[in-house]
């Protein structure tokens, strides 16, 4: 056995078992931190439900109780409840008159979608929904909180959430009031994108795409007043919370392949270093390895960044999602829920103006030495049989980073064959020296910049490219700065453009 097949076999046991043992205790921790988060995010969606049901419930009982208050005043109505107006069939039809219609006129006023008076048999004294429900026994709904009523009205049968309040009129009365339950009402509740929620009423069956799973239910009394048992039946409705078992299997596939990719980089990593060792390569093979490791940990960091500012945003996004629900259904509760969210939102602020600090720091300075422009620039385009260049001769080195210029090339390179779209056209790359500086020219013969794109082709997220990330040109820009150069560009729609980078001589 070789020396160089020695190597490889002991950097395959010393790096791939390590690697392979460290890997699926990862997997492992992740499948319970995932596991312990989704249990997490259930029990929040499930105090959000129960609160908004809370809520809605207590402004319905506000309005109720204004309008016991309109009836406690209103003689007209006490007149003819006390004439028997409301006692059924032998009251006459001009007294009943105002009575039938008052559940109407005071459900468009008080924004509800339903409303009934009843007396106290449990009859329908005035239905604002339905006007032909007079006299019939209304659902007899649990007192105090909230309950789920299906109720008929002209144009069908419709969901509600209700409550209900009674007072004393000459005799006892019943107030349920309460708003329509429907698709937007659902929406509401759910506020997590990868959770579900669906209403389940008796001897329904949840409907869910891609197999979900029920993780969390939420009861409430059920009454059908429509055409279901007799109405005083109270049964229970189900607010289910479902999560689909596609989202899990997706992630354990994800978690699969990058510990495969991990375990492959791994191994050839293991694999150019013992060729290293057994062969004693030349410094531009090391260095470009590593070149290789830096891309492999900036790609890393991107994941990690991208990881930590939505970790920073979430709550942010919550509050404001909040505040602008508040602001729409109580806006005089605003002020007060800003006060009690403010702790957040500057919790927030601070985690995100601490990891700015903190990648701040990780900020690589540039290796600034003698480079020879041509060699860059040869280097960049080799292999490319749809870039020309024209080289100026014994042009004199600058100091840059030699990575960093070739960096600056690519992007310009890409973003002049990308201008051509597909058509056939020139892309060139030339280099002269003079006034103490090295300038390269990148010149295509693309479809060019209008004035407004060329204010803002260096904006930071600014891209016309379907795809695009919008930081190319912001980082070429930030590269020659580093390297005390300057930027210029000349273009017209139409007629292509030219990027000319001035790099100082050394």
């Amino acid at each position: 056995m070789t020396f160089r097949t020695r190597l490889l076999a002991a950097f395959g046991v010393v790096v791939l078992v390590p690697l392979l043992v460290f890997g699926l205790g990862i997997r492992s921790a992740m499948s319970r931190r995932v596991t312990a988060e989704y249990e997490r995010r259930v029990d929040a969606l499930v105090g959000v439900i129960r609160a908004d049901i809370a809520r809605e419930t207590d402004r319905i009982a506000g309005r109720l109780a204004a309008l016991k208050t309109s009836l406690a005043d209103d003689n007209t109505f006490r007149t003819d409840l006390v004439r028997g107006g409301a006692g059924g069939a032998g009251g006459a039809a001009g007294d009943r008159g105002y009575i039938l219609d008052y559940a109407g006129n005071a459900m468009r006023l008080a924004g509800l979608d339903f409303l009934q008076i009843q007396n106290d048999e449990g009859r329908v004294v005035s239905s604002g929904h339905f006007r032909n429900e007079f006299d019939r026994m209304g659902p007899a709904i649990p007192h105090g909180g909230a309950a789920l009523v299906r109720a008929a009205a002209a144009e069908g049968a419709f969901l509600a959430l209700v409550t209900s309040d009674s007072l004393r009129l000459g005799k006892t009365l019943r107030l349920i009031g309460g708003v329509a339950v429907d698709s937007s009402f659902l929406a509401r509740l759910t506020r997590d994108p990868e959770l579900g929620v669906a209403l389940a009423l008796p001897r329904d069956s949840v409907k869910a795409d891609s197999t979900p799973s029920v993780v969390a239910v939420v009861t409430l009394p059920f009454v059908d007043a429509a055409d279901g048992p007799p109405p005083g039946q109270v049964e229970q409705a189900r607010i289910v919370v479902t999560r689909s078992d596609a989202f899990l299997s997706a992630l354990q596939g994800n978690v699969n392949l990058w510990f495969s990719a991990a375990v492959l980089i791994a191994a050839l990593f293991a694999l150019l270093l013992a060729s290293w060792l057994s062969t004693r390569i030349s410094s531009p093979v090391e260095a470009s390895i590593r070149d290789m490791e830096r891309r492999v940990a900036i790609g890393d960091m991107a994941r990690q960044v991208n990881h930590d500012v939505k970790n920073g945003l979430a709550p942010l996004r919550n509050v404001f999602r909040h505040l602008t629900q508040v602001a729409r259904d109580q806006p005089a509760d605003l002020p007060q829920v800003f006060t009690e969210r403010q702790g957040t939102v500057e919790s927030s602020i601070s985690y995100l103006e601490t990891l700015a600090a903190n990648y701040a720091r990780l900020y690589p300075q540039s290796d600034r030495r003698s480079t020879d422009v041509n060699t860059v620039v040869r280097d960049t385009v080799a292999g490319s049989g749809t870039v020309r260049t024209k080289l100026a001769e014994n042009l004199p080195p600058v100091s840059a980073d030699a990575l960093v210029l070739r960096r600056v090339i690519e992007n310009l390179l890409s973003n002049a064959v990308d201008s051509l779209e597909g058509k056939a056209g020139t892309v060139m790359v030339t280099t002269e020296g003079g006034n103490g500086v090295v300038r390269i020219a990148v010149s295509d013969t693309g479809r060019g910049m209008s004035k407004s794109e060329l204010d803002r082709a260096f904006d930071d997220f600014y891209t016309t490219k379907p795809g695009g990330t919008g930081l190319g040109l912001s980082i070429v820009r930030r590269l020659i700065l580093d390297s005390k150069g300057s930027l210029k560009v000349e273009t017209e729609p139409g007629e292509g453009s030219t990027f000319i980078v001035e790099i100082p001589v050394q």
